[in-house]
Formats: structure tokens, sequence, C-alpha cells
């Protein structure tokens, strides 16, 4: 590609992609984007390599927010998402209205039955039929070689990978480690809506994830053990309201209740509420599954 294009309309995005020089990789985001994605679209761009192409979608997609005042919180900062997207290498952006995606006679929707019905699926009714129904649509639009997701929401990279699996897309779905703030923090749009004294707090849920990953590596195999202490840790963080804490199989997310290092890939993950804000945390609990690579994320200043 010799400069990026921004496009609008679908029939256009699926005639570009078509004629797109391969391999194609696919970052899809909602917008407001920060370095977290910054990152993303750079591990896009190594993979695509000098000859193959780099496509962003920016849609806010109003059906995957159950509550209304989330959608008309949501911050929608184009021009600045175009520059990231210019800095980092992006060829195409492909930027529809909410008309463009969803036609007036829309009368089909994607669920998922299994992976979604816990977790932040249990808090958010309808959240992940807004997701694999929106993917689904943006796959077929773009239909990408790879697409990368950020493993900050590890539900939805999870669902995202059986999504492809089911339907049989030709496209490969790759992790990449969650980006961090210099204090832990994971990076989300959602983080400009902390108050300061609750930004001065919020790493404190990862030092908590990281707690619990040391007892399980000295030993601890109890999840309801680890479990408690891990609640404990969390309450013991000002303003703080859990929305749920969970040991799962990673790659099922089913809970556990023992964890057996040499046979199961665990993974913590929680939500919690700071005032308005709601974060979310995971973290890899098993050292075969997990050497050093959850503490190697990349933190930007």
């Amino acid at each position: 590609m010799v400069s990026m294009k921004v496009i609008e309309q679908v029939s256009l995005m699926q005639s570009i992609c078509n004629d797109a020089l391969r391999p194609l990789v696919f970052v899809p985001t909602m917008g407001a984007l920060h370095e977290g994605h910054a990152s993303l679209i750079s591990h896009a761009r190594e993979l695509a390599g000098t000859s193959g192409t780099v496509a962003v979608s920016i849609f806010l997609n109003p059906k995957q927010f159950n509550i209304a005042k989330d959608l008309e919180w949501y911050p929608r900062p184009f021009e600045a998402d175009k520059a990231l997207c210019q800095r980092t290498g992006v060829d195409l952006i492909f930027h529809p209205s909410v008309e463009e995606m969803y036609p007036c006679d829309t009368s089909i929707h994607v669920e998922e039955n299994q992976l979604s019905q816990h977790l932040c699926g249990a808090s958010r009714p309808g959240h992940f039929s807004g997701v694999v129904t929106v993917l689904t649509k943006l796959f077929n639009i773009v239909t990408p070689d790879r697409v990368l997701f950020g493993e900050k929401d590890w539900q939805q990279l999870v669902i995202a990978r059986r999504l492809v699996w089911n339907l049989n897309f030709p496209t490969e779905v790759i992790s990449h480690p969650t980006v961090r703030e210099e204090d832990g923090l994971a990076m989300s749009s959602r983080n400009a809506r902390l108050s300061l004294q609750d930004r001065s707090v919020a790493s404190k849920i990862y030092e908590a994830l990281r707690k619990t990953r040391t007892r399980t590596l000295e030993g601890e195999s109890n999840v309801s053990a680890l479990l408690e202490s891990t609640r404990g840790d969390l309450e013991s963080i000002p303003n703080s309201i859990i929305d749920y804490i969970e040991i799962v199989d990673e790659q099922t997310l089913q809970p556990l209740k023992k964890i057996i290092p040499s046979t199961t890939p665990a993974r913590l993950l929680v939500a919690v509420k700071m005032g308005e804000t709601r974060l979310i945390d995971n973290i890899g609990l098993t050292r075969m599954f997990h050497t050093d690579r959850d503490e190697k994320v990349a933190k930007l200043k």
C-alpha cells in the first residue's frame, strides 16, 4: 500500500481486501486507540511484513453494549485514532457507520452458548452475542489471513478462537500480551474514567494477580484457597467492588477446583468496579504454560 486509506462502505472494503497484498493481518477495534492498540498494530505490521497488508477496523459496535450510558460515554476521537494508525504502519482503516454495518432489515445475529455464559458474559447480558456477530461480519468483509486480539480480554480472545474454529473461517487468531502502564495497570480506554484517587490504587489489581501466581508457583493448588486470598487482596483496595474472581482452564474457560501444573493451563480472571469504571485483568498461573511471558508485557511510557 502506498498510503493509508480510510474506507466507510462495506462493498468497497470487500473489494479492496480481495485485491490486497497478502498476508492481510487484521486488528478489530472500537476506536479510542491508546498505546496498547499501538503495540497490537505494530505486531500486526511485523506479521504482515513490508509486502503484506495491515487492516484496522474502527467501529463502535452498539450491539455489544448492554448499558446505554456506557455506549454514550465511549470516546470517539477518530482524528487521533487515524494519527496512531498512520504512525504504526496501517494500510487500511475500515470505519463504517452503524447503518452501514446493520441495515434496517437486519434480522440475523450470532450466538455463543458455552464460553460466554459466565465471567463477563454473566455481568453483561447480550455482550458476547454482539461481539461474535460483529466479528462474523468483519471476518467476512476483511477476509484476513491473521487476526490479532489482546490478552487483556481473555474471554473475548477464547471466544474469537472458537468462532473461527466453529464457523470455519480461513484465518488464524493471534494473541498479543497485555500492555500495561508503568505501574502495572492494564491499558484500557476505560482508565480515563477513573478518578485521580481510584487511578492511584488501580494498579493494585495487577499486584493481587501476581501475588496469587506466586502462591501457585510456590505449591498452592487448592483453587478455593487461592480465590479466598485473591478476594482478600482485592477487597483491600479502596473503593473497589468485586464483580467476579475465577480460576479457569484458559482454553475452555471452565472453572477449576484444583490446579495440576503439569496438565492444567490455569488462568485467574477478575473484574473489579472502581467508582463507575469496571476494570478487567487476568494472569496465567502455571509455570509450564506461562514462563516469563506474562511478566514481559510491554510497558510503554
